[in-house]
Order: C-alpha cells, then structure tokens, then sequence
C-alpha cells in the first residue's frame, strides 16, 4: 500500500503524519532536483516548511529558504527560533529603512544584513524571491525550500534557480496566482510563460518530479472542509483534522430577531451563513451590502461570542481580533472600515482576498466578489479569490451577497479565449461559484435593510 493511499484511509493525524513523512524522506534521501507539495488551507505549510529546515540542518546540509513576502519570511524566522533557539539563523534583507521585523534583534541565534556573504556558513539563511534574485557570486546550496510557490513567478524562480542544486516547492494550489502588471495573453499555454506560477512551470518542464499533498487541513471545520475541497481542490482533496462536535460557536447574548443575528446563528450552528439582499445592479462600494457586513460584524461582537475548539478546555471570546471581513477590492475594504468606524468597531481586520492569503480568523464575513454586479468578469470568476474568501475560518463564514448571482453566472458568457496547453488544476470560477452558491442556499437568511 503506497504512502497516499494509506493516508486517505488513515485518521486525520496519522495521514498527516504519513503524508509529512514521505515528503522528508524525498526531500532528504530522494535523488530527484525538486520536490512539489500541494497543500489545502490551513494544512500547516509553515509547520512542514519548519520541520524540513531544521531537519536538513541536523543533517548537515546548509539551505536557502525563499518566501514571497517579508512577513512571511520573518515568520519563518521566528518559528525557526522558537523551534531550536541554538540553530544559526541568517536574515537576509534589503537596504530599506525598516526591512524586517525588529523582533529579530532579540533573538541571539539570529544575524540579519544586507549582504548574503555576511551570512555565509550559517545553517540556514533566509530572504525573499525578490532580493534572492540581487544575490551573485556565492556558492550555491545544496539545498532550497520555497514557501508559497503557487505565488511565486516562473521568472522569479527562474532569477534564483542557479543560486541551490536541490529544492522542496511548497505551496497552496487554490490560492491567487501571481500577480502580473503586464498582459501575458502572448505567452500562456507555452512551458516558459513569465507569468505562471513556479509550481506550473516546474512541472512544464519536469514532469516526473516527486508530487505530495498534504491531505488534512486543521484550520477549516468538518463544516466547511467537505465545500472547499470538492468545490476548489477535486484533484487533491483533503479533510478537516477536527469532527462535526469539536468546535462550537456560543453567545452570552441572545439573538434579537434581526436578519443579522438570524444568519450569525444560523453561521454558529451549521459553519455557514448566506445574509442575501435583494437583487440589484449597484456601484462596487454598494451601501446597501457594505452596511449588511458592518452591522453583522457589530452584532458578532455585541452578543459576546465564545469560541470552543480543540485548542483549549476553556472557552476563548470571541473578540475583534478574530474577526475579519474580505472583499475583492480595496474601496469596498475602505468602504467596510469607514462603515465599522461608524458603528465604533475598529480593531477588525479588514482587506481584500489578496492581502488575506495566508492568514486565519474564528469567523469571517464575506462580500461576495459578484454581488449587484451587472456582469461576471475573468477578476471576479477568479477561483483563488472565492477559494481564499471562503477559507479563512476556523468556525464559521458568513457571506453578503445580492440576489441574482445564479442568474448572472447562468447568463453571463464566457468570452475568455481557450488557451491550448495550459494545465487545470481546479474547476473554473464559474463552476466553483455555482458550487459555493448552492451550498449557501441551504444556509440562507433574506434581508431588505
């Protein structure tokens, strides 16, 4: 029995565990160039990013670690220490003003500069894809781990590639691809387009490359992890690490009938919460819909949640820290933030699908990205940004949409041209829209402010 199959009908922490286990073993004894492993939300990417740094540490092979953004890179740093304060850490960083976390200081084990050859020799050395790609003439790692690679670039990775012998690709396939200022129409469907993800171009070019998922996600609840796989992972799918009774949402407050309180019990019962208005072509700071998310968020936090998991005997408030709202675009953040500073609330974190890759909260509210939209473009069938709005949460997800959504993605055409040669690795957005939708149907409380 293949090290896959016994995960898929192990437990969750015993497939994990198998799963974690075949991917150090390719990385540290396997003869291939590159190892890829997908990985669903909240599957503890840093934690196996982590593991493999420290066991290539002990086993005497320096390594680069490549990470997309500072605070990602900081991150790591600070995991790193907090797992071996004796390990000899380089923070490798730009000529900025303020260019990491001053956190850092503190830590004896850690030595940080501007420059790679002040921290040659040091166990493990860290930075992010785009100063890696300044640093020449040193002598290559045996050894690389890149931390969210599906955001990654293929010129990015293609700017560092000459600077290790080995690498682990680590990285989430559901999430944003990466970000281009330029139209890439001339290169897609070819194996060397700029814009693709380093993980798409690897695989272009490598195909036999060692392949692993991780298979549980801890973050997402057995409310929402069945969803989230079928409708943005049906070719790596995973499971949620907890059952239906280890995490409840309670309130000290009882509801007071609103549409408001209706959809957040509604959201504290099932994992899920549709608060639908009616249907109606609006601006993108639509009022109506802005004002529905600000006073859920309100009423959340007036009704004095508690949050009961597996992490802890005690109940944990639920408080502002553990809430955030997502948005497609950043005036309908600003409009929610200007809309919550209104009703007092300003310690809740709000931001755009993009900016909220990566992170985790008890509960999210969520403007959904084609409510009172008159069409459905390529930006908003996206699936990485459904897919990151719908998996922050470590409870429920409660999301704000118009009626009609059905309708537009029934009528609405698809005018994107096919491009021969690329690779899918999930369903299209208007697939995984319709999915999402029908299950939020279920979950559904209307509302005419």
């Amino acid at each position: 029995m293949t090290a896959q199959v016994m995960s898929d009908v192990a437990g969750p922490g015993a497939a994990a565990a198998l799963a974690t286990e075949a991917i150090l073993r390719d990385t540290l004894h396997g003869s291939a160039r590159g190892v890829v492993v997908d990985s669903p939300p909240g599957a503890g990417k840093s934690t196996l990013v982590v593991r493999a740094a420290l066991e290539l540490a002990a086993a005497g092979r320096p390594l680069m670690v490549v990470a997309q953004t500072n605070a990602q890179v900081d991150d790591l740093v600070l995991r790193l220490a907090e797992k071996n304060p004796d390990l000899p850490v380089g923070r490798l960083h730009s000529s900025d003003s303020d260019p990491y976390d001053k956190a850092l200081d503190d830590l004896p084990n850690v030595r940080t500069s501007a420059k790679a050859a002040d921290l040659a020799g040091l166990d493990v050395v860290l930075s992010t894809a785009a100063k890696w790609a300044h640093v020449k003439g040193v002598e290559p790692w045996r050894h690389a781990i890149v931390d969210e690679a599906y955001q990654m670039r293929s010129d990015a990775l293609l700017a560092v590639a000459g600077l290790f012998e080995r690498a682990l690709f680590v990285g989430d396939p559901g999430q944003l691809d990466p970000f281009a200022i330029v139209g890439s129409e001339q290169w897609a469907g070819l194996s060397y387009d700029p814009s693709a993800s380093a993980v798409t171009t690897l695989l272009a070019h490598n195909p036999d490359l060692p392949q692993h998922r991780l298979p549980v996600s801890w973050r997402l609840p057995a409310s929402a992890a069945p969803l989230v796989s079928e409708a943005f992972y049906p070719y790596t799918p995973f499971r949620s690490g907890t059952g239906p009774d280890d995490r409840r949402l309670a309130f000290a407050v009882p509801s007071d009938g609103s549409a408001p309180d209706r959809v957040i019990d509604e959201a504290a019962e099932t994992g899920w919460g549709l608060l639908r208005l009616p249907a109606a072509h609006t601006p993108r700071t639509d009022p109506e819909a802005v004002g529905a998310v600000a006073a859920v968020v309100r009423r959340l936090l007036d009704r004095e949640g508690a949050a009961i998991s597996e992490r802890s005997p005690d109940p944990a408030p639920l408080t502002a820290d553990r809430i955030a709202v997502g948005t497609a675009h950043r005036d309908q953040a600003a409009a929610v933030r200007a809309a919550l500073a209104r009703l007092g609330v300003t310690e809740v974190t709000v931001d755009t699908a993009n900016r909220l890759q990566g992170r985790e909260y008890d509960v999210t509210v969520v403007l959904h990205p084609l409510s009172g939209r008159p069409d459905a473009t390529a930006f908003h069938l996206e699936t990485g940004r459904l897919c990151v709005l719908t998996s922050r949460h470590r409870h429920a997800c409660i999301v704000v949409c118009r009626d009609g959504v059905t309708e537009l993605l029934d009528d609405y055409p698809s005018t994107e041209p096919v491009q021969l040669g690329t690779v899918v690795k999930f369903p299209d957005g208007w697939e995984a829209n319709h999915a999402v939708l029908a299950h939020l149907a279920g979950h559904r409380v209307d509302w005419t402010p």
